[in-house]
């Protein structure tokens, strides 16, 4: 696996993780500028995890609660969904690792913006949600 090493990490201070009755996940979180390219994400198994957005941004998500993390364990593939505020700007399939260490270099920040269609409502019915996690610090 090739290194990669980013720029910038964004930490992401709330988000939230749904399940549909088929057991896929969802993962919601603020939007960022540009299209992602080549997304991955990376779970260490306990409270956090690390979404490889493309070669310049990665979005730490810490504070995953014990019930969700022992079912994104189990994924090999999780939806994420960017808001803009209520407003759905994106969304995309990202394989997900369970790792023991995080593989990125990089000054962590804090930045949301973006645009676009449909609302969350919408994304989360049409998703078939049947469990919501608030996850995140509060």
């Amino acid at each position: 696996m090739e290194n990669q090493y980013y720029t910038l990490i964004e930490k992401q201070d709330f988000f939230e993780i749904i399940e549909n009755k088929f057991g896929e996940l969802a993962i919601f979180i603020d939007a960022r500028k540009g299209e992602p390219s080549m997304p991955s994400m990376e779970y260490d198994g306990k409270s956090t995890a690390l979404l490889k957005r493309d070669n310049r941004i990665a979005v730490k998500l810490e504070g995953i609660n014990k019930e969700t993390g022992s079912v994104l364990a189990e994924q090999d593939f999780v939806m994420v969904v960017e808001l803009e505020g209520e407003t759905v700007a994106r969304t995309y399939g990202v394989p997900v690792e369970t790792v023991e260490e995080f593989s990125f270099k990089g000054r962590q920040t804090r930045a949301d913006e973006l645009e676009r269609i449909k609302s969350k409502a919408e994304l989360i019915a049409a998703f078939g949600a049947v469990r919501v996690w608030k996850s995140g610090e509060k």
